[in-house]
C-alpha cells in the first residue's frame, strides 16, 4: 500500500472469504435505504432486520403497510439497485417503532491553521532530511505541517 485508505474501503477485503463477508454486504441495506426508497417513505418505514433474503420492515402505522404492501416490488428493485445486486427477494412489513436512520458519523471538526514560520519550515527541513524515500518524506513532512499549523 502505497498511502493511507480509508477503513472503509479496507473491510470488505478484510472480511473476503470469511463467515462475516456476507454479514457486512447485508449491512449496506441499511445505508442505502433512505435514498432508495426516498424520505417520504424513510420517515415512515425503517429496515429492522434481514435473514435469507426477507427485509424486515418496521413501519409506522397500519395505513403505511397497507400502502407500502402494494410497493413491495418497487421497494425491492430501487433497493437492490442501490445494492448493485439482488439481495433482497422478498419483504416484510410489521407495525413498531422505527429504529433510527443510518447515518455517516459526521467529520471531525477542523481545527483553525496558521501559516508556519520560517523557522518551523525549516526545522521540517532538518528533522527529515535523513530520510531517503521520497513518498516517505513527503508523507512525514506533511503531518509535520498539519501538526504544527493547528497549534496555536
Amino acid at each position: 500500500m502505497k498511502s493511507p485508505s480509508e477503513l472503509s474501503t479496507l473491510l470488505p477485503t478484510l472480511f473476503t472469504g470469511k463467515p462475516l463477508e456476507k454479514r457486512f454486504r447485508e449491512s449496506i441495506i441499511w445505508r442505502v435505504w433512505d435514498k432508495a426508497v426516498g424520505q417520504p417513505i424513510a420517515s415512515k418505514a425503517r429496515p429492522a432486520a434481514f435473514r435469507e433474503g426477507t427485509l424486515i420492515v418496521a413501519v409506522t402505522s397500519p395505513p403505511w403497510m397497507q400502502q407500502l404492501g402494494f410497493l413491495k416490488r418497487q421497494l425491492m428493485d430501487a433497493v437492490n439497485g442501490a445494492l448493485g445486486e439482488e439481495m433482497i427477494t422478498d419483504i416484510h412489513l410489521k407495525a413498531g417503532i422505527l429504529p433510527p436512520p443510518y447515518f455517516p458519523p459526521p467529520p471531525p471538526p477542523r481545527r483553525p491553521t496558521r501559516p508556519l514560520t520560517p523557522e518551523e519550515e525549516n526545522r521540517i527541513r532538518e528533522e527529515t532530511a535523513a530520510v531517503h524515500d521520497e513518498e516517505l518524506r513527503a508523507a512525514i513532512i506533511h503531518c509535520r505541517e498539519v501538526w504544527l499549523s493547528s497549534r496555536s
